[in-house]
């Protein structure tokens, strides 16, 4: 009975007969469903089961094909036959079992499917028990019954557990037709949860835990609400409080944070990641030199060398288990120093942020937003990339090692000269690393000065625009980026050398190493000479990756140092401000306080500052301009450097700056800033701020997106949010910096009244003004000279008693006596209809309410997201075109560039196919055989062979740096003047964040990433190829496998693909909002720090890089999930064809071609694998130029020059302005703004433009200049309709000073006159008509003293003046003033009106004012109401 059952036609034919059997009853199910038509649940594990089911079908079906084989040359039996049947029914079988659950996959698993499982899973137990009794059995059957072991396990629990996971019981089943939402539902809140933190041993290892999300990202284009969230250790708020807390272990306090400490404490936080991903490297090494190893003893035992019986199988199950133990051992390693890049860059980039909120002035001014943006997008980046060659710097040294035992094994003595060899090649990367860094270091400087002036263009484009300067600051990037090409230009060429002389290293030690063996007489066998390849072509990886691992640990080194000594920059005073006892009557004291914002200067910005105000009194605070009035604010607040004295406060604290910081976000968000909402006194604020009928008008009401910079709002609007802000924290002591200049007379009046006079008069409020009406209100007024305090008092007490205060308020009775005298019937006649107006803004969203009221009910259910002004930035979807590809590729030279690599690459594949074919034919495979030719002829050749395979790496990397800088720079100066030639309109609804991210990120991907990426793709590929070719060559058969194998990569790469790039954009916008985020930040940290809100904004930059950090993650890991299966898929096909060179009769095959077949075979997976990854790496990183070119198609302004059109030069001669009909509106689908406006203003009289906030004055403006083009109707100034010229003609033909004044980092000089038409005879001239003459005189480096980020380091007063002097230096016809005296005091603003009256006498003067002093000297008056 037991051999009748262990009988080999007994167990094949059984097997036959069931599934004989199977396919029977499968064909009657196939007909009954298909006449039922059933609708049921699909069952769970449906995919998996039918992959399963159509890999036995193939593994089948491959068998045949090597049975048939095995059979045919071994004679055929009865035995053979029926195996052979048996295989190919159970092919047949497992087929017709894939297609029929392919057609019902809406159905769950019939029952008679569920039994052949369990009975599959008993067969194949059974067919191993008769395995393992039968000694004779072929390896390849073998193999058969072992796979279809380990499936049958799994078709097992499918069997016997699906129901229980799959199918709803009755009670369970919805009771609604709702069911299929719920699951969703649920489903999409698992999704929420970290997959990989629940995720077991096996779906660990083989990346499982990814499928769902794999799944949906092929259902459709997934969102930021489809990617999972991360692991608690993986999250910003778990790596980041782990990294500070380390680092301050090593420094105490800030600035003695090192370079150094900074490595420990990154190392530190992440140690036991950093010795498992260690321990890895270490296995996946150990497992790589394997294959090198039992080369030799392969080629012996096809030569009919053996050593003991079953060798063959031994040799192919140690090549296969060494290989599969590398696949998973490299798969984890790259996966887990993915994930420590993740912590690092988020634990980095959480203290860029921390230490930028509080940095000292100085330390501000040393570095400027734009600096500290490229530490977050450049350096921090690196550093999370570093994690790629940390182990490197120790590998290399092991791999070496381990090579050349393996070469002393093989060719003895002669491996001391691969030694000597290796080391030479890497002693002389040591200069080119220096190099490296070097230039590194120099790109990175030169950069950070684009990126600075870009940063601060971006953020003052309107002001370029009006002046006509956009194309001057665009040269003046234009030449920071020729700069900056010269040292990528260097950078990218002491690469490219660097990777031509470690390409051609291998070959190079083999010359060295084969050449020492003739000499020394070693005989060469081709067993030897192949083991010894492999092992130099595994030696390549080190030595190849040696330059690029120099070359990041440069970068690194730099990025570090950089990070390093911006967190070691000086912190504001901790000790600045302290605090006054509990129940104290005093709010804010000041004893013997000196400030210096510089403090090495000793001339310092406050002198002898002595201050005590009460609980609920009120303080004004008065004086000329750069007095020192703000500084004295600032001082209160802790942001001046206190060099003496004592600063002390009771209670919380509110601040309104003179310039209003307004956060991207809706109204609600700016008002509240963190807030719980109080609906209650939220509405009594709004009333307060006069902002309730601006919410009606506004299409969202408090819900409206506010811009960037708050740039749909009017200044007024901004100011009024920023009170409102104040007034809702309900503090105890409110600091205003001139909040009124911005707003009209009524509603200054309104404002001070309702805000400070009646919401905050039993709060502590010290206010800033010029305006003197609202200096009797104060308890104390405080008049500042110099930097000191000269006068204090009541305002009755201090008129009498010093000139100063007398100065100020007789300029301001000098010209209210004025304005009675001349202007009283003018004011009176229209003082009705000023306050029936709305206060509405002149943004680009306004209209009046009535129509508001009309049309809301029917757009209220229509107006989606589109309406608001900042939309979510776009993002391309789907596959990138192949448009984009061929873009980039023939963007330089035409492509030629591109074609010519790709002749290299391949000319280079042959010659190193043939180089080392040469070595295995030319040389026996044992010492008994005579060799074929002689040493001296076997050396000449492979030398010949190596010398052209080394030109041929030499062009290749050349021609690669080449295109790559060429590309680069051509797409910089595309977008570049795309961006500077776009419409205000782009700029109002775009987020600098996005822009600076492209001029940022994308370009460095240009400059430095993409073509090389796609050289290695096309090298990677060419290479398959070329192993394909050698292995099918040696073995044909084996190309049948390749083909099945070869389709299944594909399909993996496509299901990976749909998933993986839409991760990859993303990746590209999530990282916008960081840097938009940063920018904010900084530009707004007195305010928030004045608010205490340092903590909620630190809340909002981790959340936002957990947002960036989850597709990062989820990125990485995908991409670890297909080079999994891709590996997978090569080892498999190595061990078939390990089978198959074994399997065949001794002497069918050359023993030394076969073993060069294993030598390529070896590197099939890893080849495979990187060309793939390649595939992925440049499809994720093509996203950047999309990115790029989506930018180079921004639709452009009208000309800046009409040469058809160009006027007169001596237009506008006489100024003549003429209105006609003018409507204007911002965008087409927005309702008018200015409605039918018509006017003449004779050429040389003084214009006031008056009227309520909102009325059109500034848009008015803004047409004059053609920032917005009229809808309808002309504006002809001396008779020339102005939009028949070229912009350029018309801006630098008018003069501007705008509402919001701005200088540019620089020097006096360059702010003055940025081009550069003027001499310093003329520019000194303007400086004292506009009274700077004195202040820039006593500066160091008079017209050359510098100017820092938005002229920080001048007053709001002083900015206005420096534009005055600008218009002084023009001189032009037609000269507009917007609110131009709103931030200086009334008697400098008499003085400005007495410059202006005096030289532009005889010039068209438009002047849009609040003060009604600024326009008394007018000749005429045009009131704006409603447009």
């Amino acid at each position: 009975m037991y051999n009748f059952l262990f009988n080999s036609l007994f167990v094949h034919g059984f097997s036959a007969i069931s599934y004989i059997i199977l396919l029977l009853v499968l064909s009657v199910s196939w007909i009954y469903k298909k006449l039922t038509n059933e609708i049921e649940n699909r069952s769970l594990y449906h995919k998996i089961t039918l992959f399963s089911c159509i890999a036995l079908s193939l593994f089948n079906l491959l068998l045949c094909g090597i049975n048939y084989f095995y059979f045919i040359t071994n004679s055929w039996s009865h035995e053979k036959i029926v195996c052979q049947l048996d295989l190919v029914i159970t092919a047949i079988s497992w087929f017709a079992i894939s297609a029929y659950l392919y057609y019902f996959h809406h159905l769950k698993f019939p029952v008679f499917l569920k039994i052949w499982w369990v009975f599959f899973f008993l067969l194949s137990c059974y067919c191993v028990v008769f395995d393992v009794n039968h000694s004779l059995v072929p390896i390849h059957l073998w193999i058969k019954d072992v796979v279809s072991f380990v499936i049958g396990v799994f078709f097992l629990y499918v069997g016997v557990f699906c129901n229980k996971e799959g199918e709803q019981t009755f009670l369970e089943k919805p009771l609604l037709g709702n069911g299929d939402d719920g699951l969703r539902k649920s489903t999409l809140k698992d999704n929420h949860e970290p997959p990989f933190s629940k995720a077991g041993l096996f779906s660990v290892l083989t990346f499982s835990w990814l499928n769902p999300l794999l799944d949906v990202g092929n259902q459709k284009t997934i969102g930021l609400d489809d990617v999972p969230q991360l692991d608690s250790r993986d999250s910003v708020n778990g790596a980041y409080p782990i990294f500070r807390n380390t680092l301050y272990s090593y420094s105490r306090n800030s600035d003695q944070v090192s370079t150094l400490k900074l490595v420990k404490a990154l190392l530190f936080a992440n140690w036991r990641e950093v010795l498992f991903t260690g321990f890895l490297c270490f296995l996946y090494t150990i497992s790589c030199y394997v294959g090198p190893y039992l080369i030799d003893n392969l080629v012996q035992y096809l030569s009919g060398h053996r050593d003991f019986k079953n060798e063959g199988y031994f040799l192919v199950c140690a090549f296969f288990f060494a290989k599969l133990v590398e696949c998973f051992s490299q798969r984890q390693w790259f996966f887990r120093i993915q994930e420590v890049g993740i912590r690092v860059r988020g634990a980095v980039i959480a203290s860029i942020y921390q230490k930028s909120q509080t940095l000292s002035s100085q330390s501000k001014q040393a570095h400027t937003s734009g600096e500290i943006i490229n530490l977050v997008s450049v350096d921090a980046e690196r550093l999370g990339v570093f994690g790629w060659y940390l182990h490197d710097l120790w590998m290399v040294p092991v791999q070496v090692i381990l090579a050349l035992l393996i070469l002393y094994k093989n060719l003895g003595l002669a491996s001391i000269a691969s030694f000597l060899a290796t080391v030479l090649v890497m002693l002389a990367n040591v200069p080119f690393g220096k190099l490296q860094e070097y230039f590194q270091e120099k790109l990175m400087e030169s950069k950070d000065g684009r990126m600075k002036r870009t940063s601060e263009i971006l953020q003052n484009m309107r002001i370029l625009k009006l002046q006509g300067w956009e194309m001057k600051f665009l040269s003046k990037v234009v030449d920071l980026r020729k700069n900056e090409e010269g040292w990528l230009k260097r950078y990218l060429y002491t690469s490219a050398t660097t990777s031509f002389i470690f390409w051609e290293a291998p070959t190079f030690v083999a010359v060295i190493t084969f050449g020492a063996c003739v000499l020394m007489g070693i005989p060469l066998e081709s067993g030897k000479i192949l083991s010894s390849l492999a092992t130099f072509r595994i030696l390549q990886e080190p030595i190849y990756s040696l330059p690029d691992t120099i070359a990041v640990v440069a970068q690194t080194k730099v990025s570090f140092d950089r990070i390093a000594n911006f967190l070691r920059l000086s912190d504001l005073q901790l000790d600045a401000i302290g605090k006054l006892p509990e129940g104290s009557d005093v709010s804010v004291e000041i004893n013997d306080g000196n400030f210096s914002w510089d403090p090495s200067n000793s001339n310092h910005t406050l002198k002898d500052i002595n201050l005590q105000v009460f609980h609920g009194m009120r303080v004004a605070v008065c004086g000329t301009v750069g007095s020192g009035k703000s500084s004295l604010l600032s001082c209160i607040l802790g942001e001046v450097p206190k060099i003496s004295g004592t600063v002390k406060l009771s209670g919380k604290k509110a601040y309104v700056a003179q310039s209003p910081w307004i956060q991207s976000g809706t109204v609600e968000e700016n008002i509240l800033f963190g807030k719980e909402m109080d609906r209650e006194s939220y509405e009594r604020v709004l009333e307060a701020c006069s902002l309730k009928k601006d919410l009606e008008i506004l299409s969202f009401g408090d819900q409206t997106v506010i811009g960037e910079r708050g740039i749909n709002l009017s200044g007024g609007q901004k100011q009024r949010i920023q009170i409102a802000r104040a007034l809702y924290q309900d503090a105890d002591i409110y600091l205003f910096d001139d909040p009124f200049s911005a707003v009209d007379a009524h509603t200054g009046t309104h404002l001070f009244k309702e805000c400070l006079l009646e919401r905050l008069h039993s709060k502590t409020v010290i206010y800033v003004t010029h305006q003197v009406e609202f200096l009797p209100s104060a308890h104390l007024i405080l008049v500042m000279k110099d930097g000191k305090i000269i006068q204090s008092g009541k305002y009755d007490e201090i008129l009498s008693s010093g000139t100063d205060f007398m100065e100020l308020v007789g300029a301001h009775k000098k010209a209210l006596s004025t304005l009675k005298s001349s202007e009283t019937g003018l004011a009176s006649k229209h003082a009705k209809n000023i306050h029936d107006n709305d206060s509405m803004e002149d943004s680009n969203i306004d209209t009046q309410k009535e129509e508001r009221n009309i049309e809301r009910d029917s757009k209220d259910e229509i107006v989606g997201q589109n309406a608001q002004i900042v939309q979510e930035e776009e993002r391309e979807k789907g596959r990138v075109g192949l448009q984009v590809y061929w873009k980039y590729i023939t963007m330089a030279y035409g492509g030629s560039l591109a074609a010519l690599v790709l002749v290299i690459l391949v000319l280079f594949q042959i010659l190193q196919i043939g180089s080392n074919y040469w070595m295995a034919w030319a040389t026996p495979a044992t010492k008994d055989v005579k060799p074929l030719v002689n040493a001296s002829t076997l050396i000449f050749v492979y030398v010949a062979l190596a010398i052209g395979s080394s030109f041929c790496v030499l062009g290749r990397t050349v021609l690669l740096a080449t295109a790559s800088f060429k590309t680069a720079t051509i797409l910089f100066n595309k977008m570049h003047i795309c961006i500077f030639r776009a419409p205000m309109s782009f700029y109002d609804a775009t987020p600098s964040g996005r822009i600076l991210n492209r001029a940022s990120s994308d370009q460095s991907a240009l400059d430095l990433a993409i073509y090389n990426q796609m050289g290695a793709f096309a090298s990677s590929f060419i290479q398959v190829v070329g192993i394909i070719s050698v292995m099918a060559q040696v073995a044909w058969p084996v190309f049948i496998i390749f083909i099945p194998i070869i389709g299944t990569c594909i399909w993996y790469q496509q299901y990976y693909i749909s998933t993986a790039r839409e991760l990859a954009r993303l990746i590209g916008t999530c990282k916008a909002p960081i840097i938009q985020h940063f920018t904010e930040s900084i530009s707004g940290s007195t305010t928030i720090r004045s608010f205490d809100q340092e903590s909620r904004f630190m809340d909002t930059n981790l959340k936002l890089m957990d947002d960036f950090s989850r597709p990062k993650f989820y990125s990485a890991s995908t991409m670890e999930w297909l080079c999994f299966r891709l590996d997978m898929l090569a080892s498999v096909t190595f061990a078939f064809f390990l089978i198959f060179l074994i399997s065949v009769p001794e002497g069918t095959i050359d023993p030394g071609i076969a073993g060069l077949a294993v030598t390529y075979g070896l590197n099939l997976s890893g080849v495979l694998g990187w060309a793939i990854r390649q595939l992925c790496f440049v499809e994720n990183k093509i996203i950047s130029v999309e990115r790029i070119l989506q930018y180079t198609c921004i639709p452009s302004e009208p000309p800046l020059v009409i040469e058809a059109h160009r006027p007169d030069n001596d237009w506008p001669s006489h100024g003549d302005v003429n209105i006609r009909d003018l409507q204007v509106r911002y965008a087409p689908h927005m309702p008018l703004v200015l409605r039918g406006i018509t006017c003449t203003i004779p050429g040389g009289m003084k214009t006031g433009v008056v009227g309520r906030t909102g009325g059109g004055k500034s848009t008015l403006i803004q047409t004059l200049f053609r920032i917005v083009e009229p809808a309808a109707g002309q504006i002809l100034i001396d008779g020339l309709n102005i939009s028949t010229i070229g912009l350029h003609d018309l801006r630098s033909r008018l003069s501007i000073i705008p509402q919001d004044p701005t200088m540019f980092e620089g020097t006096v000089r360059s702010n003055l006159d940025p081009l550069e038409e003027h001499t310093d005879e003329q520019i000194w001239e303007a400086l004292n008509k506009c009274q700077l003459g004195d202040e820039v005189r006593k500066k160091e480096g008079k017209l050359d003293s510098l100017v820092t980020e938005n002229g920080e380091n001048w007053s709001m007063g002083q900015r206005q003046l420096v534009c005055l002097g600008r218009v002084l230096l023009r001189r032009s016809q037609v000269l507009v003033l917007d609110e131009a005296t709103a931030s200086v005091d009334t008697a400098t603003d008499n003085l400005i009106q007495q410059t202006l009256r005096q030289h532009f006498s005889d010039s068209t003067v438009i002047t849009i004012a609040h003060r009604i002093t600024s326009i008394l000297d007018s000749d005429m008056v045009l009131l704006l109401d409603h447009g």
